[in-house]
């Protein structure tokens, strides 16, 4: 019987691909500019997921087995550019839309993708949302067409109150986010979970900043230091948060980094030691997930992306195209409306991790870890994220049913 492993990777040509007409996945994401790394990082996972689904024989469907494919459009980080390239990518061919670095991005997608599907519906689409955690869009902005499958900040923020709430070295925090919605829905949540959880803490301040265009956070760090706050809740993400914690080393700040992405891309390598057991950070999943499972999962992907840069694996991503396969397998079709009906009952199982996709919302339920910076080595901590010497010892693990939260979602369906 084979490894988990080797079934998770079998290289582009080691099997025989099925022969049909590829399904198209348009990834409308940032593949250039201050955030380029965020969106190759995600190209890789899903692509990577794809490999596993062809590999093992593509998708059956009326008239044969056909493959998936991802198609790259690069929106630079700008609503703007991204609408323009969902045009390209509908009239290419794609039905199936995938994005989620920016929660204003998926915003304006969201809004397009309806109205196109209302206009059009022999071309309607479906969006698959892997990263923008704005709270709205799966409550009062739910809609039919787009699917989250990453848990939505306030759910993030849950799992790191968690951990929090048991911290009593912490009395005052400092809130700092980027300016747009999802920066300030963390601010809020985190505002309003800690008046429930812990009302003995003081918030010492609250502050936005320009989102990818700061350059220089040393007025913002020394701000923390100086407020006195033993640790710091921050939704930033890409160099926004990289440059933040590095700045906040430089300055002497001392005090603990509750984070949603602390636990890669450079974050990690810029703090080095100063971030041993002081970052924080909430994940779908983490590396060191002492599972037999896991471990192989993550070693298949580290052998599929050898080079340390390219390491960061989100287990949702997996979890995405499993269920968008299953989904339009079920369907026996590729047709949006088909294949959005069968999306709504989705539950797959990859490495010991399973999701659902919750009907009444298009909300995924999942399993949430909450991790701790720590040397590779230290017991926990098997393995180092991007060759850093750096890894996360989970701390705190909550099942689907711990993380889910209520939702306000009225669904219109077609």
């Amino acid at each position: 019987m084979k490894s988990l492993a080797a079934a998770l990777f079998v290289p582009p040509l080691a099997q025989a691909q099925p022969a049909g007409v590829p399904i198209k996945v348009a990834l409308i994401e940032s593949l250039s500019g201050p955030a380029g790394n965020t969106g190759e990082a995600v190209f890789r996972n899903l692509h990577w997921a794809m490999e596993r689904v062809n590999a093992r024989g593509g998708i059956a469907l009326p008239g044969g087995a056909r493959p998936l494919t991802l198609v790259r459009y690069d929106s630079k980080g700008q609503t703007e550019e991204a609408l323009s390239v969902l045009r390209a990518a509908i009239d290419g061919g794609a039905r199936f839309i995938a994005q989620g670095n920016s929660s204003a991005v998926a915003s304006g997608l969201l809004e397009a993708i309806a109205r196109h599907n209302e206009r059009d519906p022999a071309r309607r689409v479906v969006f698959l949302n892997y990263s923008a955690v704005d709270p709205p869009l799966t409550n009062e902005r739910c809609n039919f067409w787009h699917f989250r499958f990453d848990a939505h900040a306030d759910m993030r923020m849950r799992a790191l109150m968690s951990v929090l709430g048991e911290d009593r070295g912490v009395k005052g925090v400092y809130l700092i986010g980027q300016d747009y919605s999802f920066g300030q829905a963390v601010l809020r949540e985190a505002r309003r979970q800690l008046g429930e959880r812990r009302p003995d803490v003081r918030v010492l301040a609250e502050e936005l900043h320009p989102m990818m265009r700061v350059k220089d956070f040393a007025p913002y760090a020394a701000k923390i230091r100086a407020s006195g706050a033993q640790a710091v809740i921050t939704g930033n993400w890409g160099n926004d948060l990289t440059l933040l914690v590095k700045a906040a080393r430089e300055a002497g700040f001392e005090g603990k980094f509750y984070t949603f992405y602390g636990n890669a891309l450079g974050a990690p390598a810029a703090l080095g030691d100063a971030g041993v057991g002081r970052v924080i950070a909430v994940a779908d999943w983490l590396p060191n997930v002492a599972t037999r499972e896991s471990e192989e999962f993550y070693r298949s992907f580290r052998e599929r992306f050898p080079n340390p840069a390219d390491d960061y694996v989100h287990m949702r991503m997996q979890l995405l195209i499993e269920s968008l396969a299953q989904a339009i397998g079920r369907a026996g079709s590729v047709e949006a409306g088909a294949v959005a009906a069968q999306l709504e009952n989705a539950s797959v199982t990859l490495a010991g991790q399973t999701g659902t996709m919750r009907a009444a919302d298009h909300q995924f339920q999942q399993t949430l870890v909450v991790g701790v910076m720590d040397k590779q080595g230290t017991p926990g901590v098997k393995f180092d994220v991007e060759g850093s010497g750096y890894g996360f010892r989970v701390i705190r693990t909550l099942s689907s049913a711990q993380a889910e939260m209520p939702h306000s979602c009225v669904m219109a369906r077609p």
